[in-house]
């Protein structure tokens, strides 16, 4: 699993630090890879080629995220998106901007898994 955040990369691997999961993250694009968030997408897509030499179709990439910015993310390139209604948007704010999945949280990952279950390969 690549991370694809707008944070700037020093500030997210401390976040992930602080709640000891950064070692489940490979390095994928950063705030301070692009000022537009939109453009992060195909970094991270890049970096993970580069890491595992295998080259991703953008459908097969699923981006999680809690905000409107990140569906538009996934969006941008290509990408399915799972949205999580735990951040500050509800359920509704998030489903009006179309994600492929929608959650209020990730508490069944049975639910989550069988969700994504095409999407690995």
């Amino acid at each position: 699993m690549s991370l694809l955040t707008g944070n700037i990369q020093t500030a997210a691997w401390m976040k992930l630090r602080r709640f000891g999961i950064d070692g489940y993250f490979t390095p994928g694009a950063f705030g301070d890879d692009h000022h537009d968030r939109n453009a992060l997408g195909p970094v991270a897509m890049a970096r993970e080629a580069e890491r595992s030499g295998r080259l991703y179709a953008p459908e097969a990439v699923v981006v999680i995220g809690d905000t409107p910015r990140d569906i538009a993310c996934a969006r941008a390139c290509g990408a399915r998106v799972l949205a999580v209604a735990t951040g500050t948007y509800s359920r509704e704010e998030l489903a009006a901007h179309g994600p492929t999945w929608l959650f209020d949280d990730l508490a069944d990952a049975g639910a989550v898994l069988a969700a994504l279950g095409g999407t690995a390969g």
